[in-house]
């Protein structure tokens, strides 16, 4: 692995338009490829968890299964509503609705209690996550409807209606990232390379990859279902490493360059990058794509779908940034030294070393080592400590945005229906022999809830065609996301089941919206620490085994730790109070979105290695050429602080640009992603982990002995060894030397 970089850059760069043409090649059979086979979404089965996802699967085994339903609501534009009027347009929809294929049975009309409402009950045929696919057809009928009744106000919603809605919303929103994140990133990349041309490469290469794993997670869906969050995250990731990695190697490139000053070619350049940079990036992604594989121990379609979407674009932003781009970067060099020749002139080499900003920041870090640390340190512990009061829910459909036009009439609809707003369902299996007595006690849970303010609304029991299964629908006129509404469940389970059905030894489940939302939570506060666990020892392993070094694994998990913390500290701050509402256009739930703080993590743990092991590689070079510790940690920062600020612009371009979704929970995760790689690049490794390293000096290589031996003899060492340890040492192809 230490010797493929090299390899494939130097087969690329010897054959620069076969390389080319073999990625674009690859990025059109993989998106073909992926829609002639199609997706594979994920179904209804696979949302199932905790004790409610096991109540729906005894349900679905009697056929018991929770339906797809749409409301048809008919209210009065203005003032009182025109009774006749409301019971003919009833009557319309009903009779339309009957009409189409897609539905099973309508509903006779219900009132609302005080008179003001009418709606119109429409089940759907198939299951209830594949209704939306088909809503269309009832919502056409809907607004001829309300063509023909124009006095009436006639709207429809539902969770078909409302998911459709979500969808064509998160589509929009990711549109206007793309229109927002690309033209920031190329002025970026224009200002940290000064040529259009170079500025392109990184971001054409992005989308390529982009498009690549797309087609390829297509595919692998149908080993991993899709929750509907894999293209968002293939975005999201993609842009921010495709664009990384290639920003790594070209900057290397040009740093080569300028200390051969003229002496190397363009291949002989490509090579050396790819053994140092290229090892790096090759590191990066798989500390990205294994962090993200901790994610399938969730055990949880949407974990499983974001982990597989990662992993999929950051091995093929690696792939491009090691086959193509060395092609790429040949072809630019070759094309800017024939101008350069044509108007008589060298080509200027970038600056090497640090800036006059990076040398103000590390003059304190070399100068005051610990203090530095002390004040970097408990700067981020403040920022983590809003984490000390974290409140996670499952964001449901009451915390969808507004903008929908479903969730708006789904408002209306919960004013004139309270009964509507949630549902327990209790779900017996026995023997069919005993369906008598499940079904008394039933009766009895439905006749003791009846008048309790918590529920609402007649209760019903219905049995399976084999008489095996047996449910009961409680109303809840609560939200489920209500302190109100989690009592009920809790006296539905803990009182009421217990009570009537607890003495007849029968297996017993409750679920609903109610159960749904806090289910969730709950099943992963158990999976949450092997999922810790297991990224905590995968990014040890992985740092100690690039850089030889206990010690600096060690550091890169105290320093990843307290970048998490402290942008999931930020994160409670601004989205579980209201004060940032009209700054970030959102309306608090006064929670943080259940999945958003375990995807950040793991997924920050990955990127934070990008950082980490493209300064430590730097800072190793210099230790392995015989520097001491202590100037090769200030080198090594101050040359990569250029990349590493330049890399955490772009990145915090493409998060920021998901803050200005409508979706709470990407809104979230755009913020804190953000956020933490700002953090990252501004205050972990410019000035903490570089302190960290001053104070420990040489034994921050511990146990390794090979920087104690390159430093005991720097010249014999910088005669026979490559900056990147033996196993890398490039050799300059033939005749590249000028």
């Amino acid at each position: 692995m230490t010797n493929l970089p090299v390899r494939l850059a130097r087969w690329s760069a010897g054959h620069p338009w076969r390389g080319i043409a073999a990625w674009f090649l690859f990025v059109a059979v993989c998106l073909g490829a992926g829609l002639a086979v199609g997706g594979n979404a994920a179904t209804t089965e696979d949302y199932r968890i905790g004790e409610a996802g096991r109540a729906e699967a005894m349900a679905a085994e009697g056929g018991l299964a929770r339906e797809p339903l749409e409301h048809v609501l008919i209210a009065a534009r203005s003032g009182p509503l025109d009774r006749d009027a409301a019971r003919a347009a009833a009557h319309d929809a009903s009779v339309r609705m009957r009409g189409l294929p897609e539905v099973e049975r309508v509903s006779a009309p219900v009132w609302s209690r005080d008179g003001t409402a009418v709606r119109i009950d429409v089940t759907m045929h198939g299951a209830e996550r594949e209704a939306q696919d088909h809503v269309d057809a009832l919502l056409a009928q809907t607004a001829e409807v309300r063509k023909a009744h124009p006095d009436l106000r006639i709207e429809e919603t539902g969770g078909p209606s409302v998911s459709q809605g979500v969808g064509e919303l998160r589509n929009d929103d990711l549109a206007r990232t793309e229109m927002i994140a690309l033209p920031i990133t190329l002025i970026t990349l224009l200002v940290v390379f000064g040529s259009i041309a170079v500025a392109v490469v990184p971001v054409v290469l992005a989308l390529t990859s982009i498009a690549a794993a797309i087609g390829l997670s297509m595919l692998a869906s149908h080993a991993f279902p899709d929750a509907g969050v894999g293209a968002s995250v293939i975005l999201l990731i993609g842009m921010a490493v495709g664009v990384d990695y290639t920003l790594f190697y070209l900057k290397r490139e040009r740093e080569e360059r300028a200390r051969s000053a003229g002496r190397l070619d363009a291949r002989a350049l490509v090579e050396l990058a790819a053994a140092t940079s290229g090892r790096s990036v090759v590191i990066s992604g798989l500390a990205v794509a294994v962090s993200s594989a901790t994610l399938y121990l969730a055990d949880d379609v949407i974990f499983a779908s974001i982990a597989t979407a990662a992993i999929v674009v950051t091995l093929v932003a690696v792939v491009s940034s090691l086959t193509v781009l060395p092609a790429v970067l040949v072809k630019l060099g070759a094309w800017a030294d024939r101008r350069a020749a044509r108007k008589g002139r060298t080509r200027r080499p970038p600056k090497l070393g640090a800036g006059r900003i990076t040398n103000a920041i590390l003059r304190p870090v070399s100068r005051r080592p610990g203090a530095t640390l002390l004040v970097s340190v408990a700067a981020m512990l403040a920022m983590a400590a809003p984490l000390l009061s974290l409140n996670l829910t499952d964001m449901g459909r009451d915390s969808h945005p507004r903008e929908i036009p479903a969730m708006r009439v789904f408002d209306r609809l919960n004013a004139a229906f309270p009964e509507l707003k949630a549902m327990h369902e209790v779900v017996v299996r026995a023997d069919a022999g005993r369906t008598g007595e499940v079904r008394a006690a039933l009766a009895e849970i439905a006749e003791r809830a009846e008048g309790d303010p918590l529920f609402a609304g007649p209760a019903r029991v219905r049995t399976s065609p084999d008489a095996r299964i047996s449910l009961l629908r409680i109303q809840v006129p609560h939200h489920a996301s209500t302190d109100e509404a989690r009592r009920s469940l809790e006296r539905v389970r803990s009182e009421l089941v217990p009570a009537a059905v607890g003495s007849l030894g029968a297996d017993v489940a409750v679920s609903g919206d109610v159960a749904r939302y806090a289910d969730y939570p709950e099943h992963q506060k158990g999976k949450l620490p092997w999922i810790i666990g297991a990224l905590l020892l995968v990014t040890f392993a992985m740092t100690v085994q690039a850089f030889r070094s206990v010690v600096l694994g060690a550091i890169g998990l105290v320093l990843n730790l307290l970048s998490a913390g402290a942008a999931l500290g930020l994160l409670v701050l601004v989205f579980q109070g209201t004060w940032a509402e009209g700054l970030l256009d959102f309306t608090s739930t006064g929670s943080i979105g259940s999945r958003v703080p375990l995807f950040l993590f793991v997924i920050l743990f990955g990127l934070s290695m990008d950082y980490q092991v493209f300064v430590i590689s730097r800072i190793r070079e210099a230790a392995l050429r015989g520097v001491p510790t202590r100037q090769a940690v200030l080198d090594g920062v101050g040359g990569s602080a250029s990349v590493v600020t330049s890399a955490a612009v772009v990145m915090v371009t493409v998060f920021a640009s998901f803050v200005s979704l409508h979706i709470i929970e990407m809104k979230q995760m755009g913020f804190a992603l953000a956020v933490a790689v700002l953090l990252d690049a501004a205050i972990i490794r410019v000035m903490i982990l570089p302190s960290m390293m001053l104070l420990l000096g040489d034994r921050s290589w511990w146990p390794s002995r090979r920087i104690g031996r390159a430093q005991t003899d720097q010249t014999d060492q910088t005669d026979r060894m490559d900056p990147t340890d033996g196993p890398d040492r490039v050799e300059p192809a033939a005749g590249t030397v000028g």
